[in-house]
């Protein structure tokens, strides 16, 4: 566990766990989807959430893996509210198929958390022939799945009287993308990948995304949402696991640089939860405080590209 750091404006530090800064906060009548819940920091999200009274959709690609999840937190509360659901956020037909069987639950949804992602890997392509970093970290997983289960978190805000939350993970990886930030014309250019340049270039498209979504929905009278993007930190998950030799030195090292996942889960929850956080929007937080994106992630005219692109390819 990561020992150090300063407490932020919000009161928390780098060394908060999730369960310290949701403490005290009674998540119950609420619905949050969480992606990638499956391992690392979802998971610890999904039974934070759970354990504060929230409902929680595990939207996972392994489903074995996210019910034995699904009984882990049972067995600390017996009573929370969890179910698993397919979900393949490389593909277009599996997000649709998901949104869909949601949408058509009559479940609200107040909480969305788009978690889960890949770092890093070898150059590959998705189920629909597009990047594969950038397609489930930011075109499939994030922008396909929050656009489809958008009308139901406006209709949840409004009959329920709540703020509803959308939370997008981004990363400090996003300082580090190619020079012109989003390769639109090149996103499938196997010549020029670099795969940690494609990572950046993905955390990034997530501080875009969150940023224009907000604009947009401060323009719509009466829409009771809120969007925002985090860093969770440097954490020991097994994102690196392409990168044998960097994955060995953290496992080696990390207990004394890096975050654990209760750690790790921290921003994230604080900014799903916490009333501190009410009424703020197009945000970047880090360590459970506002924080400030590179001058790329706070260009409004990219983002209204990425937003168009984006629009067209799903």
């Amino acid at each position: 566990m990561f020992p150090f750091g300063r407490k932020g404006p919000s009161g928390f530090s780098s060394s908060s766990t999730a369960e310290e800064v949701s403490s005290g906060i009674d998540g119950s009548g609420l619905t949050a989807i969480v992606t990638g819940s499956s391992n690392g920091i979802g998971a610890e999200t999904a039974r934070i959430l759970a354990l504060r009274g929230v409902h929680v959709i595990m939207a996972v690609r392994n489903v074995e893996s996210g019910e034995s999840v699904k009984e882990s937190i049972l067995k600390q509360k017996a009573d929370a509210k969890i179910d698993v659901m397919e979900l393949d956020l490389s593909s277009f037909q599996s997000v649709r198929k998901f949104a869909s069987e949601f949408n058509s639950s009559g479940l609200p949804l107040n909480l969305l958390i788009n978690n889960a992602g890949v770092m890093a890997p070898p150059f590959a392509l998705s189920q629909d022939n597009i990047e594969l970093q950038f397609a489930t970290n930011h075109l499939v997983g994030h922008f396909l799945l929050t656009n489809l289960v958008l009308d139901t978190m406006k209709r949840t805000a409004s009959h329920g009287g709540k703020e509803g939350r959308i939370v997008i993970l981004s990363s400090e990886a996003h300082r580090y993308t190619y020079s012109e930030g989003i390769r639109f014309d090149r996103i499938n250019d196997v010549s020029g990948y670099g795969s940690f340049l494609a990572y950046g270039q993905s955390k990034l498209a997530n501080i875009l995304h969150a940023n224009e979504l907000s604009a947009r929905l401060k323009e719509e009278e009466g829409v009771n949402l809120t969007v925002n993007s985090l860093h969770p930190g440097a954490i020991n998950t097994k994102l690196m696991r392409h990168h044998g030799f960097i994955q060995g030195v953290i496992d080696w090292v990390g207990k004394y640089f890096i975050k654990d996942v209760h750690q790790g889960a921290a921003t994230t929850c604080y900014v799903a939860l916490h009333p501190g956080v009410k009424g703020i929007s197009g945000e970047y937080f880090s360590n459970c405080s506002i924080s400030s994106s590179s001058s790329l992630g706070r260009d409004v005219g990219l983002a209204g590209k990425l937003w168009e692109f984006s629009s067209q390819v799903t």
